[in-house]
């Protein structure tokens, strides 16, 4: 197996491009023969959630990925990351000083997937209803910060914002603000199921087994008006339970595409055993792991008792043992690859320390041993999960301080629970929305944060948050976020645990794998091919 490993530097907190091998400019599928994708994402209808693909409840990187590929936005991040351009739009700027009123132009000639003329109003519609459905499980709380929208024109649309806000382009970008149509979309209530209308670059339609999906279609939008080139007609994206039977896939030939989410040994494996007929391509994420704390239940709620879990954690064994080379230690909520990341935690606590959770614990007159249950998601973030909890809750057991039990829950169920605060105790993973420092504060620590997490710190949520978006030049705001990062440190609401690479593994006759899935674990199906990569 070839092995192509490919470094995006990271500057200012942002995603610089970089250039990949290129060959002649006819390169991409035109026979009409879909790609195949696997992925061990799961995409299932049911009563706890209901609306898997309706971009005001979506908020995980499985579903986003699909509403990437059938909704257009405003704004996208381009390939390679940096600032945000204009996709739906031909052009969007702030209008003023503070960065308090952003202004847009559509495109001439956007249209719906069915034909219809895609104005502003149908912008405004699409913005509103997310706002006003306020889906506890949505990404709702990116858009909070919109005061008003006017629509000057049938071409042009203003979001005005309640505070200062340089990171709005990026959430603009966000699946959330994705452009529906009307006519398929209630303004007040979700749509259910599998359906999606839009005006993206394919449109999308599920086959199902009962209330999952088994295999989604993409087929090329005809009606598509935008700056992505599609380097195919058609792409499938098939669901297995697990990363073991994706590589079998691969193996016989069932798919083209090996993507979300490899295990750890499959990596291993593909690297050590190189083979001529498959790629292993390596590309940095920004893919962060975490426990988060109910800092309302009692067991949890002295944070002496958050604290000694965060002095007992070894974040270097799990790892090492776990993740091997695809993931290394965490520190902080902001990875240390983005601009503005500070050691905070190791800084407090240092290397695994027992006598100094013991005087924490001690101190607080908190009765030992602590009890409580580590519950986390079987099928959402690979096999390794299992694994990595069983090895916390060693960690914390051989202490003696804390009795700790393991639960794991398929995704369905899990986030529902999640939201509805059922865990005193949970584990978490995160890919950012946009690849800046303030998507890995703001949806943990702010209001309306997507946790649904009663801790709160006013100087964070009301000063610092606030503070560092006012700030154009986004490195002019690493002071904020050194202060936020300390506060997390010292409270510890959440505990990073890792941050993780990302694989992809493809057929040899498959390009553009190293830009099909980007840093922030978005699949960018447009990008694959089966001629030379441009």
């Amino acid at each position: 197996m070839k092995r192509k490993s490919l470094v995006l530097p990271v500057v200012a907190g942002l995603l610089a491009p970089v250039l990949a091998a290129c060959g002649g400019s006819d390169g991409g599928s035109g026979s009409g023969d879909a790609i195949v994708v696997g992925t061990t994402d799961q995409f299932t209808a049911t009563k706890e959630s209901p609306a898997p693909f309706d971009p005001a409840f979506a908020y995980d990187a499985g579903s986003w990925n699909v509403l990437r590929q059938s909704l257009q936005t405003l704004m996208r991040v381009p390939r390679g990351g940096g600032a945000p351009v204009p996709e739906a739009a031909s052009n969007c700027r702030f209008s003023d000083n503070q960065n308090q009123s952003y202004r847009c132009e559509l495109r001439e000639g956007l249209k719906f997937a069915g034909g219809a003329e895609i104005t502003s109003e149908d912008v405004k519609f699409s913005i509103d209803r997310v706002i006003d459905i306020n889906s506890e499980a949505g990404a709702v709380g990116l858009l909070k910060n919109i005061d008003t929208i006017e629509t000057p024109s049938a071409s042009e649309i203003v979001f005005h914002l309640k505070t200062p806000d340089a990171t709005f382009p990026y959430k603009l970008s966000t699946p959330v603000a994705g452009i529906v149509d009307p006519e398929s979309y209630d303004g007040k209530k979700l749509r259910d199921g599998f359906d999606v209308t839009g005006s993206g670059p394919y449109n999308f339609k599920a086959e199902t087994d009962g209330d999952r999906i088994v295999k989604g279609v993409f087929t090329k939008n005809s009606s598509y008006t935008g700056d992505l080139k599609l380097r195919n007609d058609k792409v499938e994206l098939r669901s297995y339970p697990d990363a073991a039977a994706m590589g079998k896939a691969l193996d016989s030939g069932e798919i083209d595409v090996m993507a979300r989410t490899m295990s750890p040994d499959q990596i291993e494996d593909m690297t050590t055993k190189p083979t001529d007929k498959v790629e292993l391509t390596e590309m940095p994420g920004l893919e962060i792991r975490y426990l988060a704390f109910d800092t309302d239940e009692p067991v949890v709620k002295d944070k002496a008792v958050r604290q000694a879990v965060a002095s007992l954690v070894d974040r270097g064994q799990i790892a090492s043992e776990v993740y091997g080379s695809t993931a290394e230690p965490l520190y902080s909520l902001i990875p240390s690859t983005i601009t503005a990341h500070t050691n905070s935690f190791f800084n407090k606590y240092g290397e695994p320390d027992r006598a100094e959770a013991e005087r924490l614990l001690d101190e607080a007159g908190v009765e030992t041993p602590v009890k409580f249950t580590l519950n986390y998601t079987t099928d959402h973030y690979g096999e390794a999960t299992a694994k990595e909890f069983e090895t916390l809750k060693e960690q914390l057991n051989s202490s003696g301080l804390f009795d700790v039990d393991t639960k794991g829950t398929e995704w369905s169920k899990f986030r529902p629970a999640q939201t509805r605060g059922d865990y005193t105790v949970y584990g978490m993973g995160w890919f950012p929305d946009f690849p800046d420092p303030d998507n890995y504060i703001a949806p943990f620590l702010d209001e309306d944060n997507f946790l649904n997490a009663p801790y709160s710190n006013k100087k964070v949520s009301g000063q610092l948050i606030p503070q560092s978006r006012s700030e154009a030049e986004r490195s002019a705001a690493a002071k904020s976020f050194a202060q936020i990062q300390d506060i997390v440190a010292e409270d510890v609401p959440v505990l990073p645990l890792w941050q993780g690479k990302q694989y992809v593994a493809a057929d040899d006759d498959i390009s553009g794998v190293e830009w099909a899935l980007n840093p922030s674990g978005e699949l960018l199906l447009w990008e694959l091919g089966t001629g030379s990569a441009v």
